[in-house]
């Protein structure tokens, strides 16, 4: 009896280790059919590398609670997710086309965008694109320096060119606005993105132009950490045929209206001639805002979570936005701040008319959908990251949701350090005068009246001259 126990405990041994060393081949295997990278292929200094102790996401919660209770299993339900502070960016192939985006009409920007152009045609011999309307910049036509790079230059117009599968890197010469204008671009998979800090605010653009040259070079070589910026897609449908007006500001927003699917500006809008409705989908990167526009009456729009009301908005209108845009307009409107890295939707109303409304965070998977309530008094207004601005009437809906296309943005740092120095920099968050630390001998006693009250402290908005005044 004790044999045969002893036999059939190695034979369980046995097929254990055969299903492990079967797991482990498989995976192996996995790994060898993934397309090589450049990055894999080449040895990277450990001091290149990101090296943290723990996770950016939280720790893998506890499934039993209690002596008898679990969690249920769902298979179907398991997701992997990369910790963010590992996300780095690297290459299957060298990169060869690259995309400058430029603010327009700046003449500092002149002399930083042809030494970049130079830079990326002559020493890294790569094929540069920019778009049509930089390139007939009266400042950049008079540029006689210019000349010999303008015969190399691609160029395109936004709206009818699709440049997306022909793109591998976009580098962007500004302030946040030029981010969003990549983004706006790109309405599925996005190249990455390293935006340089030439403008008035730059929350979105961490890198200076003066070490441009060892910071793009290590970016081509597929070593630089990556944070992704989760986009909202947006799906509006209209319940008629689009009218003259409507097509005119798609148009003029650099949607056409064409039954085309796929990346590209022009894969924005199509017309479902099923059920007669048009429908408009777009990636935003930064916010969706709804507001009464220019009626003096409230806006009153219902918003639904999950196909199910959960209130309805009067007020100005409301704010949806993604962790990036958190730091734009809803911060503006009273919302937190929310790191890029957390996923999540931001939903802020703009002055509404209760007390009660504080903005709220949702989880990044839900659908949102808004539309105006029966009783509405007026029409509403919707706008995309500021831009293809639309009325929205009785019968239509706006549907939103997180896109499974995000922004990639080259990091400076990392992404953790690179926001809390865009806080401090560019809005200036806590920042307030410090206050001095007591002189010695100088306790918590002396605070106390003669008559057994307490005086004012120095944690006060006075406690400071009070301070002053004693030791005077």
């Amino acid at each position: 009896m004790a044999e045969r126990d002893v036999a059939g405990s190695a034979k369980r041994a046995g097929d254990a280790g055969e299903a492990r060393r079967g797991l482990r081949e498989r995976a192996e295997s996995q790994c060898e059919a993934a397309p090589p990278c450049r990055a894999a292929s080449r040895h990277i200094p450990a001091a290149c590398v990101s090296r943290r102790s723990r996770s950016l996401h939280g720790p893998c919660p506890a499934t039993r609670f209690g002596p008898k209770a679990c969690m249920m299993k769902n298979p179907t339900a398991i997701m992997h997710i990369q910790d963010p502070a590992s996300q780095r960016l690297t290459w299957s192939k060298p990169p060869l086309s690259v995309l400058v985006i430029k603010k327009i009409g700046d003449a500092k920007l002149l002399d930083f965008f042809r030494e970049l152009c130079a830079f990326l045609m002559e020493e890294k011999h790569m094929i540069v694109y920019i778009e049509k309307k930089v390139l007939e910049d009266p400042l950049l036509e008079g540029l006689e320096s210019f000349v010999p790079i303008r015969r190399k230059l691609c160029t395109f117009r936004e709206g009818y060119d699709d440049i997306s599968d022909r793109i591998d890197l976009i580098i962007c010469l500004g302030g946040d606005g030029t981010l969003l204008y990549a983004s706006s671009l790109f309405q599925e998979s996005v190249p990455p993105v390293m935006a340089f800090h030439l403008g008035s605010l730059g929350f979105l653009t961490p890198f200076k132009f003066e070490t441009f040259r060892p910071s793009v070079s290590q970016v081509i070589e597929g070593n630089a950490a990556l944070v992704l910026r989760s986009r909202l897609r947006v799906r509006v449908m209209k319940e008629r045929p689009a009218s003259a007006r409507d097509a005119r500001d798609a148009r003029d927003g650099g949607v056409t209206a064409v039954p085309r699917e796929g990346n590209g500006p022009l894969a924005g809008k199509h017309l479902d001639t099923d059920s007669g409705k048009t429908l408009v989908q777009l990636q935003v990167l930064n916010e969706v805002v709804i507001d009464r526009g220019p009626s003096s009456y409230l806006s009153n729009v219902d918003l639904y979570l999950d196909n199910r009301l959960i209130t309805t908005v009067q007020g100005d209108g409301l704010i949806v936005s993604t962790p990036t845009g958190s730091t734009a307009y809803s911060a503006a409107a009273g919302a937190s701040m929310i790191h890029p890295n957390v996923p999540a939707i931001l939903i802020t109303p703009i002055c509404p008319h209760s007390l009660s409304f504080r903005p709220i965070v949702v989880p990044a998977g839900v659908e949102l959908t808004i539309m105006l309530s029966p009783d509405a008094r007026n029409t509403a207004w919707v706008s995309f990251d500021g831009r293809r601005r639309q009325e929205i009437r009785h019968g239509d809906s706006i549907k939103i949701t997180t896109s499974c296309f995000p922004v990639p943005s080259v990091c400076c740092e990392d992404p953790v350090q690179d926001w809390f120095e865009s806080l401090a920099e560019c809005l200036h968050w806590n920042v307030r005068k410090r206050q001095c630390h007591l002189a010695d001998g100088f306790g918590d006693d002396e605070y106390h009246n003669g008559d057994g009250s307490v005086g004012a402290g120095g944690g006060g908005s006075g406690g400071d001259e009070d301070d002053d005044n004693k030791q005077g």
